[in-house]
């Protein structure tokens, strides 16, 4: 714990200008991100007096080990920095915003060649949008009642490829629930037309679709096509079925978000309701960790950013209209970079009666529903962490908390396509985002443990090339940095996850594997981070230079939490090495044209759709292929046309299954 008088700023150096600040730890780490109208009036208060601070706010001061500051020109530009800075670098102590994972939602992947309609959760990508959330039995009910009207593709790549190679579609083509692209029943933009009627009608134009279909079934009738117009009859009952399951709630020309909170000293949880023409188009729920003092306008600001930040990009995410308990603090500035995130105006406002009041009431009752499901799941959860931590710190003898634990794993066959895994917990906490996967070539393959000397040594030198990259930033900049000068404090932020050392390695093995990590360690002059290994056979936990592991009750919370790490480890580097083993087992006979690398081998595929086109291709048609010149493209036909002693080539085979490879 360090002391801010330590670090705090000299009187007169912090600028009286509006701002964005940062703390940082020891480590350099960005723990807290805040704005200011006056820097000097807001820092002075964290160092003032340390022991007035509420506990989060004292706790933070006391991790950090700096601060830094930059100046910006208006209050406007200083909520776009803190966003981006929260966005890049998630610091501990900011709200944490985490999503509510439970509903998915009904994604169109635009920008592939066939669109594809599926069911998505988890992040979001960029040229899909998106519909929803619902909940996961009306969303396939939903999905395919709309398959009957719009037939969009709905398989997977690897089932679109095999029926492009065979010329037969799959049993979605066969029942008219697929236009079926991939035989060429329809062209591609037909298709693609199709699917943007889809999302129009997801977007709210039903009404639209519903009138051309009864004007197309009464053509049908009047020229006596009974048949047709029973199916068009069929396909408006599909289409009413979907459009009225949400009701109308509002106008019709209603298109608003509408918010509302359920909170305690240490957490919130907020809901939404996304209101699009009149009705409730989908629903959407954050837990958020109150980590740092903030009033309600602030959490409402937070929100904002958070929440529509990051899906500017997607069409509709941002409506005209913002409902919200109470107003935003900031709240012209944030409706005027809303407004440029939409490019369009955006209000926010605080109903007071009617009924977007009474549609409020509905959506505090969800939070309070979801308040009280997360508290009744987490409680347990928690203190089961916190448990696990604190056995584990204390059968270990460690000095310091286990705010951060690192585990390794080794993958290979026979000691071929050796790879190892690095997966992350945070207290108590997976951190996907931070796993990395290493390959591992050379002697470094000979064995286990050489393996793991190899990984640990890589990890740490990287942090520790990048710790003294940072120093030497911050060193040369002298007292520019602390001026607050923009653009001169980013260039000491840590680039990498590899720059956050753990307070515990976990290694998958036993004595053998823990004595080449801490090996590695030594070596590398580093003496502050624990290893112990975990053995399989009996659930041992063995330290470095011991005779004798450390033995952990069965029933221990801390045994559980140290097999629950080593276990995703171990699956996280079998993913790796299927993946790695099967590349290398797939041979092809563009491997061997010289001059053609990975990237130009998936153009030449993708512009002709398979092998079998490719050597019927000529060279001229070649250089059509983007980066393919004629040079390259006359020596793609020769390795085609030419095989060993004359004869044609041998076509791609997979080396496992034996598999041929149009």
């Amino acid at each position: 714990m360090a002391d801010p008088a330590t670090y705090r700023p000299k009187p007169g150096e912090i600028p009286t200008d509006p701002g964005v600040y940062r703390f940082r730890d020891e480590h350099g780490r960005i723990i807290y991100v805040g704005k200011a109208k006056n820097l000097r009036s807001r820092l002075n208060s964290y160092f003032a007096n340390p022991a007035t601070l509420l506990p989060k706010t004292h706790a933070m001061v006391h991790h950090a080990a700096s601060v830094q500051w930059t100046i910006v020109g208006s209050e406007l530009e200083a909520l776009q920095l803190e966003y981006t800075w929260i966005k890049e670098f998630a610091p501990r102590y900011n709200l944490a915003f985490r999503d509510d994972k439970t509903y998915p939602y009904l994604a169109v992947s635009m920008s592939e060649k066939f669109p594809r309609v599926q069911v998505m959760r988890g992040e979001r990508r960029k040229g899909t949008k998106y519909f929803g959330p619902y909940t996961a039995g009306a969303i396939r009910e939903t999905m395919d009642t709309l398959l009957r009207v719009f037939p969009v593709r709905s398989c997977s790549v690897g089932v679109l490829r095999r029926a492009e190679r065979s010329g037969r579609p799959c049993l979605l083509g066969y029942i008219d629930k697929c236009a079926a692209p991939c035989v060429g029943r329809i062209s591609v933009q037909d298709h693609k037309a199709l699917a943007q009627d889809f999302c129009d009608f997801m977007g709210g134009e039903g009404t639209r679709f519903i009138k051309t279909l009864e004007k197309k079934m009464a053509g049908a009738v009047s020229e006596l096509d009974y048949e047709q117009a029973a199916r068009l009859r069929d396909d408006i009952i599909a289409l009413r079925k979907v459009f009225e399951r949400n009701a109308v709630v509002l106008s019709e020309d209603t298109n608003a978000d509408i918010f509302a909170v359920e909170q305690d000293d240490l957490e919130a949880a907020v809901q939404v309701f996304f209101v699009r023409g009149g009705r409730i188009r989908g629903q959407r729920g954050w837990v958020v960790e109150k980590v740092e003092d903030a009033s309600d306008a602030q959490l409402w600001e937070h929100l904002m950013q958070q929440a529509y930040g990051a899906e500017a990009h997607q069409q509709d995410a941002i409506p005209r209209q913002i409902l919200v308990p109470e107003l935003p603090t900031n709240h012209g500035y944030l409706t005027q970079w809303l407004g440029g995130l939409r490019q369009g105006k955006v209000s926010i406002k605080v109903p007071q009666r009617g009924e977007k009041a009474a549609l409020m009431d509905t959506v505090q009752a969800n939070a309070h529903q979801a308040m009280a499901l997360h508290k009744s799941r987490r409680a347990g959860d928690l203190t089961t962490r916190s448990l696990a931590l604190q056995e584990l710190q204390e059968a270990l003898e460690l000095p310091m908390p286990l705010l951060r634990i690192e585990c390794y794993d080794i993958s290979h066959v026979q000691g071929t396509n050796v790879v190892a895994s690095m997966v992350v917990v945070e207290d108590g906490l997976a951190k996907k985002g931070e796993y990395r996967k290493f390959a591992i070539t050379g002697e470094a393959a000979i064995d286990d443990t050489a393996s793991m000397y190899d990984v640990i040594t890589r990890r740490f030198r990287n942090y520790l090339n990048e710790k003294e990259a940072r120093a030497t930033t911050v060193a040369a900049s002298g007292e520019v940095a602390a001026a607050g000068i923009p653009g001169q404090e980013a260039a000491d932020t840590p680039t990498s996850k590899f720059a956050y050392p753990p307070n515990l390695v976990v290694v998958d093995g036993g004595v053998p594997q823990v004595n080449a990590a801490s090996r590695a360690l030594a070596d590398l002059g580093i003496t502050d981070v624990a290893v112990i290994g975990l053995a399989k056979r009996l659930e041992e936990v063995w330290v470095p230079e011991s005779d004798f592991p450390v033995i952990l009750p069965r029933s221990s919370e801390g045994l559980y939490l140290l097999q629950r790490i080593r276990d995703e480890a171990h699956r996280f580097a079998i993913t790796f090495h299927r993946a790695k083993r099967g590349k290398a087992m797939t041979a092809s006979v563009l491997d061997t044209v010289p001059g053609l690398g990975t990237a130009k081998q998936k153009a030449v595929l993708d512009h002709f759709g398979s092998m079998k086109k490719v050597r019927g291709a000529t060279a001229e048609e070649l250089t059509k292929v983007k980066g393919v010149g004629p040079v390259l493209a006359r020596s793609i036909h020769e390795s085609l046309r030419t095989g060993v002693e004359g004869e044609a080539p041998a076509p791609a085979v997979n080396m496992t299954t034996g598999e041929i490879l149009d």
